[in-house]
């Protein structure tokens, strides 16, 4: 019999966190049908080893390098048979009842190709996983830029960052352009026909890549906020910060020239490119040399 889902976790050094992690999935796929894979992408903290044993669901994928997140996640998807597909980060925890609430909101919708929960931060505050397809105002309006915080009423903050208060009262879920990678339900026949993530994006920016891509399909995406997880930021790319940086800068420009500026003699290119690069270079000031960014 067919498992109704496929549970997929990338690791790259998460420590203590992956196998907390895989009990909170297990805990909250009790009861049904489920396989799983973790997909390691060459760890050196023994963090696999913490989590051992895995469920009896779950293989353990080891890659001799970091191949990076969507590839890893493509990995882990090609060795499951499950019905749909949750995508979940180490350092990301399922609350109680939030699948039932994911696969609910699923079936509920068969145009529906991606469901996100409602992330939150540590403390409770919402981190705005729900949004709006990015374009040249994402680095000013962004998820964690000053002007988002100063200004988050303002048409193109509220566009950029689904926050709840734009939920209307009542509705189990709202159709948006895109939710994070952190935590998502993704149907596996939509899935294949797209051949997964785009693994040229090694780490940022691969998931609202994946949900563009499905919604020109014909598809649609899904916040819940009715389902929630709590998602500690960073976890794996705090011990890899600078070359983080630059992956999220070199990611944020291919998805620029993918969806916003494909043509190749478009002036919007290296325009973007500068502004990137000029970013990118800020951010490093304050961050160590290291070697690999991590798988997210």
């Amino acid at each position: 019999m067919r498992p109704e889902v496929s549970a997929v976790v990338v690791n790259y050094n998460a420590g203590r966190e992956l196998g907390e992690a895989v009990a909170a999935i297990e805990a909250e796929l009790a009861g049904r049908e489920w396989d799983g894979a973790v997909v390691d992408n060459a760890s050196t903290d023994g963090s696999t080893a913490a989590a051992a044993p895995l469920p009896p669901q779950m293989r353990l994928l080891r890659n001799a390098q970091n191949l990076g997140f969507g590839r890893a996640v493509n990995q882990g998807v090609g060795v499951c048979r499950g019905r749909s597909v949750l995508i979940v980060n180490p350092d990301c925890r399922l609350g109680v009842g939030a699948f039932a609430r994911l696969w609910r909101e699923l079936e509920a919708h068969p145009g529906c190709a991606v469901v996100g929960p409602r992330i939150l931060d540590p403390d409770g505050s919402v981190q705005g996983s729900a949004r709006g397809d990015p374009d040249m105002l994402t680095g000013l309006f962004g998820r964690t830029s000053a002007l988002q915080a100063l200004l988050p009423v303002l048409p193109v903050a509220r566009r950029n960052v689904v926050v709840d208060e734009a939920i209307a009262s009542g509705q189990a879920s709202v159709p948006v352009d895109w939710v994070s990678g952190a935590c998502m339900l993704v149907r596996r026949d939509a899935l294949d026909e797209i051949r997964g993530f785009d693994e040229r994006y090694f780490l940022f920016w691969e998931d609202a890549d994946l949900c563009r891509r499905l919604r020109g399909r014909g598809c649609h995406v899904r916040y819940v906020p009715g389902a929630t997880a709590v998602h500690r930021v960073g976890t794996s790319s705090r011990t890899a910060r600078a070359a983080s940086i630059r992956a999220f800068h070199d990611s944020a420009y291919l998805y620029y020239a993918t969806h916003v500026a494909p043509g190749a003699l478009d002036l919007r290119r290296p325009l973007a490119r500068a502004l990137l690069g000029a970013r990118c270079a800020l951010r490093l000031r304050a961050a160590p040399a290291d070697g690999a960014p991590s798988s997210r």
